[in-house]
């Protein structure tokens, strides 16, 4: 059986096992994509925040404890939507059970659009791009990271082995669907290039401002070796863009 989207959550038995991967202290997410993302959003004081694809939410508390004047998360998983609501508990911020692709894009609504590690699993990327522009208003900006595409090119690495030591690439310019063993189940990716996703966002209407890789720093680890293996290729990639 094939996950797509944010269907592979709903499977308890996977949503329990991310979830322990995910909170570990060594997570990739946490010490490589976590600190530049925050870098790239700057000064969230006041700012309507909009994020997509939001999982546990536990980024909006942080947000939110930033100073920002409101959080919606959008979250397309039930199970997530739970965790979400959990974690927003006792604050003014707020999850929506919706699929990114059909959610109801306010005109002008936000000051501030994310996305982190979403929307590699949705196979059309403009309208989402095109609505995203329009939710926001003048002067906002859109911050998202994606599975870098040296990673998505390819599941051969991936079915090879979980701890890679070394990485394919391959069919890199031809972007689609790649169905990739993650976590004993098969989950359901798009590969774009570099070019397509800045392509995408320029045909909506963005201006990128800023493009990171996820350099790792030697600051936010506690192994060496670790480091070491984080320098060999990257594993984001982020995009700043203005309205």
């Amino acid at each position: 059986m094939e996950y797509r989207g944010a269907s592979a959550y709903n499977d308890d038995q996977f949503f329990k096992n991310y979830m322990t991967r995910r909170n570990r202290e060594e997570s990739p997410n946490n010490m490589i994509e976590k600190p530049i993302f925050l870098e790239m959003i700057g000064d969230v004081k006041g700012k309507k925040v909009l994020d997509l694809g939001c999982g546990d939410a536990k980024f909006g508390v942080e947000l939110l404890q930033k100073g920002c004047a409101s959080y919606d998360g959008v979250e397309g998983s039930v199970n997530m939507a739970k965790e979400a609501t959990k974690s927003l508990t006792g604050t003014v911020g707020n999850v929506h059970l919706s699929p990114m692709e059909t959610w109801d894009f306010q005109t002008g609504s936000y000051d501030l659009v994310v996305s982190r590690l979403a929307l590699h699993y949705l196979s059309e990327l403009r309208d989402i791009f095109q609505e995203t522009h329009k939710s926001l208003g003048s002067n906002g900006k859109f911050i998202f990271s994606v599975q870098h595409p040296v990673l998505t090119s390819s599941i051969k690495s991936a079915a090879a082995s979980s701890s890679k030591a070394d990485w394919i690439v391959d069919d890199y310019f031809n972007s689609g669907e790649r169905v990739e063993p993650w976590i004993d189940k098969k989950i359901v990716k798009y590969h774009r290039t570099i070019e397509e996703y800045f392509q995408l966002l320029k045909q909506a209407g963005f201006m990128i401002e800023d493009i990171r890789e996820g350099t790792p720093r030697v600051e936010e680890f506690t192994s060496e070796s670790e480091y070491k293996r984080r320098m060999r290729i990257p594993l984001f990639l982020m995009f700043a863009c203005k309205k």
